[in-house]
Formats: structure tokens, sequence, C-alpha cells
């Protein structure tokens, strides 16, 4: 059984950062071999592509309104993949979701390039 435990999120002023983990685990899960990604729901919103990074980390991908602040990142060694956040904005308030990405897929952008979620994590923006 796969799991993907999401960490760190919190309540941050409008300007601050939050480095948010996603801890993988199962008995042959390994994310070397996956694409994986972070998503957002806001209250009242579909959820939404945040970031990605292909299963090496030599490729990732961004959604416009994060590209500058938000890096993602991968420890392929400790099985947890990274979202550091900075200047960070009240509508970047939402659940975040790590997930992992469906063999052999070229997006990453949609819910459904994505096989294993996580329970997410609340980030909170204050203005």
């Amino acid at each position: 059984q796969v799991q993907l435990v999401e960490s760190g999120g919190g309540l941050v002023q409008a300007g601050g950062s939050l480095r948010l983990s996603c801890a993988a685990s199962g008995r042959t899960f390994s994310i070397s071999t996956y694409a994986m990604g972070w998503l957002r729901q806001a209250p009242g919103k579909e959820r939404e592509f945040v970031a990605a990074s292909v299963w090496s980390g030599s490729k990732t991908y961004y959604a416009d309104p994060v590209k500058g602040r938000f890096t993602i990142s991968r420890d392929n060694a400790k099985n947890t993949v990274y979202l550091q956040m900075n200047s960070l904005k009240p509508e970047d308030t939402a659940v975040y979701y790590c997930a992992a990405g469906r063999p052999g897929i070229d997006y990453y952008t949609a819910d459904t390039a994505y096989r294993y979620w996580g329970q997410g994590t609340q980030v909170t923006v204050s203005s």
C-alpha cells in the first residue's frame, strides 16, 4: 500500500515562506520511478496544478501563478518531495496535495495524471 504524507503547512503572513514535505512509503514504492506533483485546492475552487518534477528531477514544471516563487525538489534517497514556497500571497491559501504520477504520463497539470495522493496539508496566508 502506497502512502504519501504531507507536512509543513500552517499559517504564515503574506511575504513569508513555508516548506512542504511529502514523505512516501510502501513496501516497494520508490519516488525515483515516478513523476511527482503538488496540486492545491482553495475553498470553493477546483483543484489546480502547482508544480511537478519528472522522475529524475531533471525537469520541473510550474503553474504561472507560482513561477519564480515556488520550487519543487526531491530527495529520492529519502523518498521525499519538497515544495519551497517563498513570497507567499493570500491567494496561495489552499490545501496542498502531493501526488505520484501514473506510469508513462507526459503531462502533469491535470488530476488524471496522478495515481497516488496524499491527504493534503493546509496552507493559510494572512494579509
